[in-house]
């Protein structure tokens, strides 16, 4: 039973895990204002007649926070990453001079800055609901166990440990929430 409940447990935090990662991945493709590599994530590159990752066919830095600057590996592929920028539809204008292209990234109006706040909140809100189903998963397990045999106690005890790192949980998606809402209203 004890095996059970640990592997019931393991299971539980790590689909909590998961939505913490899901979690950090989609906060960083929101833009606070500050260039940021992680914003070009989602840009795929027509090479050699398949869609590629901008990051596997160039070179992506910030040399300042209003600026991203993007090296390809080939130059042949200057005006492709143009392209698949401005298709990606991220509210960028590329500029390219022939070796590199350059992104300047505008400053964001108030209203955009609320927008992305709430965006932000709904994106925290998707977190805290794949959590508490990995709780809910958890809790319908320990009620199998106690049908089988698990004593009352055994059960309240387990299911009471499911909420406490849920909890835990729920308080680091609140966390990250606050630090990133912090980033995006900072002018």
């Amino acid at each position: 039973m004890d095996e059970e409940l640990e592997l019931v447990y393991e299971e539980a935090k790590e689909k909590m895990d998961e939505a913490m990662e899901r979690l950090v991945k989609e906060l960083r493709k929101i833009r606070a204002g500050k260039a940021n590599p992680s914003m070009l994530d989602g840009v795929m590159v027509e090479y050699y007649g398949s869609q590629t990752p901008l990051k596997n066919v160039s070179n992506v830095s910030t040399p300042d926070p209003k600026t991203i600057q993007i090296q390809p590996f080939e130059k042949s592929l200057i005006e492709e990453i143009e392209k698949a920028i401005q298709k990606a539809n991220l509210g960028f204008n590329p500029q390219n001079d022939g070796h590199t292209v350059r992104i300047s990234i505008p400053a964001l109006t108030e209203e955009r800055r609320k927008d992305l706040v709430k965006m932000t909140r709904a994106v925290a809100e998707q977190a805290k609901v794949s959590i508490r189903n990995g709780r809910k998963d958890a809790n319908d397990h320990i009620k199998g166990m106690k049908k089988e045999g698990m004593s009352e106690d055994n059960a309240k005890d387990a299911e009471a440990n499911v909420q406490e790192f849920t909890d835990v949980f729920v308080q680091k998606v609140d966390a990250e929430l606050v630090v990133k809402e912090k980033d995006i209203m900072t002018i």
